[in-house]
């Protein structure tokens, strides 16, 4: 079979810098069995090729880039045919997909994946927040020949829209990932909390520090490790000074995936503070690495909580503060909690992924 596989960016020539780890997983399982032709709309600013996992890269770039993108992908169904376009998000890779699919008379899939159906207005983020966002995403999701999402939160999320989606979690990868059962704690020496998540208004980091400073007024002895990327300009950091924060919490930016491990597993919770996840990956690569998460009611969270994470509202730090602190004092909780997480993630993991999107591949191309 050969697949057209339409994403943002991810699929960086390094391998290790600018990619989604789950994305990479699901390109080489696929790419082990099929011919997979990923179109990068934006991953370099400039068109350009190479190889990585597997599968053929092409890198569309800046200027006009959805109709040279469904172009690309004409070109190379003749060279060859496509069985089936399947896009890694809406928004523009899913208008790509579902344009070439249409042109080429083949089945379109689309995996929502960002937030593509939600309207932050406050923040100014999201696929429906103006008119043309909507009516984008009204024209995807029904020209899509199937819709799948990362969790039940999502798929919920497309049945109020009036879509059926099938659920497909974008899984960990166990072989550069390794399983590790949830340990106990030793209990000495503060709770080492950790976040995964770039810095910014969606991952809402005021309401992760305003829970650590809740933490902190109550006694609570604890470290907070935030990693990720710093896109808004050090007004986190500024705000952790101004809490008081500063000897409990290391903003640590940008990790690789080696030098990220040993931080998650020197944890003994990972904290979402989220206002929209799909997933996030980071929830599931903790439970791999046997760590549990305490967060906001958002994606795998929301339908893993009470039993396999603990979720509060969208920015209620006093509740996630509490949470936090539950865990922290209970630790046959924490471990519950972390052991369900644990064997749910290890299931679902990334040959889960790429053997779920290749039977509904087979169903699609099957006519059914």
């Amino acid at each position: 079979m050969k697949i057209a596989l339409v994403v943002p960016g991810g699929v960086d020539r390094s391998g290790e810098y600018r990619v989604i780890p789950a994305l990479l997983a699901l390109i080489r399982r696929l790419a082990a069995a099929h011919d997979v032709h990923v179109f990068a709309l934006s991953q370099e600013a400039s068109p350009g090729a190479w190889t990585l996992e597997g599968a053929q890269v092409h890198n569309i770039g800046r200027g006009l880039t959805r109709p040279r993108a469904v172009r690309a992908i004409l070109r190379e169904h003749r060279a060859a045919p496509f069985h089936v376009v399947h896009s890694i998000w809406s928004g523009a890779p899913g208008t790509v997909a579902v344009t070439a699919a249409r042109l080429l008379a083949l089945p379109s899939l689309i995996h929502v994946a960002g937030v593509e159906l939600v309207a932050l207005p406050d923040i100014a983020c999201g696929g429906r927040l103006r008119w043309r966002g909507r009516a984008r995403e009204y024209i995807n999701l029904r020209g899509a020949s199937m819709i799948t999402a990362a969790s039940a939160a999502m798929v919920q999320s497309l049945a109020a829209l009036g879509r059926r989606a099938v659920r497909v979690p974008l899984g960990v990868d166990l072989e550069t990932w390794p399983s590790r059962p949830p340990p106990r704690r030793d209990g000495a020496g503060p709770a080492r909390l950790i976040q995964v998540a770039n810095l910014n208004a969606v991952k809402d980091q005021k309401t992760l520090l305003r829970a650590a400073a809740v933490l902190a007024a109550d006694g609570v002895d604890f470290r907070l490790d935030v990693v990720g990327e710093d896109t808004l300009g050090g007004s986190l950091q500024a705000l952790s000074q101004e809490f008081g924060l500063a000897a409990r919490v290391r903003f640590l930016g940008f990790r690789t995936r080696q030098q990220l491990r040993p931080l998650v597993e020197a944890a003994d919770l990972l904290v979402v503070s989220s206002r929209h996840e799909a997933g996030p990956l980071a929830a599931l690569e903790a439970a791999v690495a046997g760590v549990p998460t305490v967060g906001t009611c958002v994606g795998h969270l929301a339908e893993w909580s009470p039993v396999a994470a603990l979720c509060v509202g969208i920015g209620d730090w006093k509740a996630l503060a509490a949470s936090i602190r539950r865990l922290i004092d209970d630790e046959e909780l924490r471990l519950a909690v972390a052991q369900q997480a644990w064997r749910r993630a290890v299931a679902e993991d990334a040959d889960y992924t790429a053997a779920r999107f290749q039977a509904l591949y087979a169903e699609l191309t099957s006519g059914r």
